[in-house]
């Protein structure tokens, strides 16, 4: 485990070459060298815009009747039209996530620094940096506790009065202002304001306390920063609240609070309470993936010897899937209050300043930012999405009723952190009208790993009873086909030639692929549910009947999985988005031993994607194209598109990214369901599950020859190791905590097992049980 870290011979000089910490609210990237070191600070609820109401235009069931006739005719134009007059409301103050405060270290130079490193150890959530002056070392630490709600840092050195630097604050929004309090500490306040999203005047306010402890040395203040000169050692904490949620003005004071209580404890007593905090979670998955001769170099030579192919380093995969899991626990807490959105917890701006907003796309992003979630074993951090998927249900139930004329609760293609669930103001892309499904469907993972009865009866089948009564009232019948159909309805945020190539391209149709997927996921949940629960039998059998008519995935004349219900010629074949592939993962609507026809049809659109010289080669698909070739057991597909996340889509800290000219980014953007979507296709190449059955090894690729992983979970509450040699299964071990019968399969080898809660079953290469 000493090589789980990234670590670097150079300083950071940029946002996108520092390290992140975090505490599941407070965020901060950290970049710098032996001169100046800045703390990019974030926290999660502080947002730009406010909760409103959005204006509808529709009357309900009787324009989409009209919509849907056009449509249903083949008249996609006039269908498209008439959305846009009742489906597209303005944009208001919808907000977004902004960045808060950089803290500003400024070292006073009392030699030459030589030899200097910096690393971030997830083992145990610590930023250090180090270097020698006159023969001396100088040593910095920080860290972000969950466990007290500050970051800390620690400065010290070998020799006496080593210690000297300049500390100030520059705050991020226009509307900031700190001051000195009491000689040691900068008190801050800010509101989070801005243009692109919001009107520049509404925002949650912000208010910070960043206070210095020092042993020896002086401090003074000078010119609004904080003067430490010549002390043997020095602390400072730093502490962020802010209004969002909050009915009093208690959280003015919480700052306060918490330095106090931070510094009555002392920083050792920080450190080790942090530490066993964040190892709960962080140490119940171990992973070997053979040996690497690169090992002991610089992270960022180690990306460089991947990008260039001159390599094969399995060492670094492991640290992508460790650093994917050390994100996770930074990012999204048990008791976090808003979940991970477009950049986790971290921000640098950029996506603000190009037009872009860090708030919760619900069409793969913020999915996909828990795609690994359960399956890593930290369950415990699904538990924000869960609230805020709850929240989301009940403020869905006014879209469903302004814009449809419908029971039940809808939300379309992104939501914010005041619950948005109106579709977005332009139909090609925010008439998604299963984008709060798709986040819902978290919820079905959650009970399928879990199992926790109370969870599916309290939680999961009330907000999906809730989307069921939504879809059932919304959908219609296709008059030609005889199937129950969603629509007006896009696939995400892709087009389509209705006829020929003359024509105009079109964005919505009846019936996508997406939708249905996810419909027939909803409908049999609940269904199953019900029954398990043994309530709502005249809803189970409306969703017997419903069922029954769903469409069917379909093949298409150039042997694609269809993307829509008719085979439309698509008219961008590059797009970054697949959405219809959710049949094949996370679903297990297609399978290759189960559906074996749709699954070749899976990998035919696959590959024609891949063909395209023009593929928008972004993080998101990268990880994608990994885990649906997992899921295809194709090892080295899903490995080769691995090797190019780590390799050619990471800035120097391992962060992922989007290129220029897709969605309008100018630059590589920071875009973090990279990283958690290419955990998650490792994780899958390693295990993978349906409730009931588990798949050892499904996608082990050659250059990952010999391995160990511990402590991965599988539908069905179970926990797996696996250890192999030589491209062969050696053992593996199931820790069954529910009772029940259990398939376990490698290569073409099964094996049932009947389980026991709390029982231990070891089987060898054969699936032979081991007599240990």
């Amino acid at each position: 485990m000493s090589g789980m870290k990234l670590w670097y011979n150079h300083p950071g000089t940029e946002w996108s070459q520092g390290l992140p910490i975090g505490n599941g609210r407070i965020g901060a990237v950290i970049y710098g060298g032996t001169e100046t070191e800045t703390w990019s600070v974030n926290e999660v609820t502080f947002w730009s815009g406010q909760s409103e109401s959005t204006v509808s235009q529709s009357s309900g069931k009787a324009d989409l009747e009209v919509m849907r006739e056009h449509f249903f005719a083949g008249d996609y134009v006039a269908g498209d039209r008439l959305a846009k007059q009742v489906l597209q409301p303005q944009k208001q103050n919808y907000g977004t996530n902004l960045p808060l405060v950089d803290v500003l270290f400024r070292f006073a130079a009392s030699g030459k620094a030589e030899q200097f490193s910096r690393e971030l150890r997830l083992e145990h959530a610590l930023y250090q940096a180090s270097y020698n002056v006159n023969g001396k070392k100088i040593m910095r630490e920080v860290f972000a506790t969950h466990a007290d709600h500050v970051l800390a840092t620690r400065l010290w050195g070998e020799e006496a009065g080593s210690i000297s630097f300049q500390l100030g604050v520059a705050g991020r929004t226009a509307s900031f202002a700190a001051e000195i309090m009491n000689g040691d500490a900068i008190a801050f306040r800010s509101q989070a304001t801005e243009h692109v999203h919001s009107d520049g005047a509404c925002g949650v306010r912000s208010a910070g306390l960043l206070k210095v402890v020092l042993s020896g040395g002086s401090l003074r203040e000078e010119a609004g920063q904080l003067i430490v000169t010549d002390a043997d050692e020095a602390w400072a904490y730093l502490a962020v609240n802010t209004d969002y949620r909050a009915d009093n003005t208690d959280w003015k004071q919480a700052c306060s609070n918490q330095i106090e209580r931070a510094i009555a404890r002392g920083y050792d007593a920080l450190r080790a309470d942090h530490i066993q905090d964040y190892r709960q979670l962080y140490s119940k998955v171990t992973i070997q993936l053979g040996e690497s001769s690169h090992a002991s170099l610089p992270t960022d030579e180690r990306l460089r010897l991947l990008k260039t192919g001159q390599a094969d380093d399995p060492g670094l995969f492991a640290l992508f899937l460790q650093y994917g899991r050390y994100l996770m626990i930074a990012g999204s807490r048990e008791d976090s209050p808003l979940p991970l959105h477009l950049q986790g917890i971290w921000n640098d701006g950029e996506a603000c300043r190009m037009g872009w907003s860090c708030d919760y796309h619900l069409d793969i992003n913020t999915q996909m930012n828990y795609y690994p979630v359960e399956v890593t074993n930290l369950g415990e951090c699904h538990l924000p999405l869960m609230r805020y998927i709850e929240a989301l249900s009940q403020a869905g139930r006014r879209a469903a009723r302004d814009f449809y004329g419908s029971e039940g609760w809808v939300a379309h293609v992104f939501s914010n952190a005041w619950g948005f669930t109106a579709p977005g103001w332009e139909t090609s892309w925010g008439l998604n009208v299963t984008g709060g499904l798709w986040i819902a469907t978290h919820m079905m993972e959650r009970y399928a790993y879990s199992m926790d009865h109370d969870f599916l009866a309290q939680h999961a089948y009330p907000v999906l009873k809730g989307a069921v009564e939504f879809f059932l009232d919304y959908m219609t019948i296709h008059p030609k086909y005889g199937w129950l159909v969603t629509g007006p309805s896009n696939s995400p945020e892709n087009h389509f030639y209705s006829d020929d190539r003359s024509q105009d391209v079109q964005q919505l149709s009846m019936g996508s692929t997406l939708d249905q997927v996810l419909v027939r996921e909803l409908f049999t949940f609940c269904l199953h549910a019900a029954d398990r629960l043994q309530i709502d039998p005249a809803l189970q059998l409306q969703l017997r009947e419903a069922i029954a008519i769903l469409p069917p995935l379909q093949i298409g004349k150039k042997g694609q999985l269809q993307e829509w219900l008719e085979d439309y010629e698509e008219a961008q074949p590059e797009h970054r988005h697949l959405s219809h592939l959710v049949a094949l993962y996370p679903s297990h609507q297609v399978t290759p031993e189960g559906t074996p026809e749709l699954s070749e049809a899976a990998r035919i659109s696959l590959e024609r994607r891949m063909a395209q010289d023009e593929l928008e080669d972004i993080e998101f698909t990268a990880a994608l194209f990994g885990l649906y070739f997992a899921r295809l057991q194709d090892g080295e597909k899903a490995y080769r598109h691995l090797s190019h996340l780590i390799g050619g889509l990471c800035f120097e800290n391992l962060l992922t990214y989007s290129i220029p000219g897709v969605a309008g980014a100018e630059t590589n953007i920071f875009v973090i369901d990279g990283n958690f979507g290419g955990t998650a296709a490792m994780a899958e190449m390693l295990l993978q599950s349906q409730t009931g059955i588990i798949h050892v090894l499904p996608a082990l690729p050659k250059a990952w020859g010999s391995g160990t992983v511990t402590g991965l979970r599988a539908r069905g509450n179970a926990e797996v190791d696996i250890e192999w040699q030589e491209h062969q299964l050696v053992r593996t071990t199931i820790y069954a905590y529910a009772a029940g019968n259990i398939t376990v399969q490698y290569g073409g080898k099964k094996v049932s097992l009947d389980v026991e809660a709390g029982g231990v079953y070891r089987l060898d290469h054969a699936l032979d049980a081991l007599h240990e």
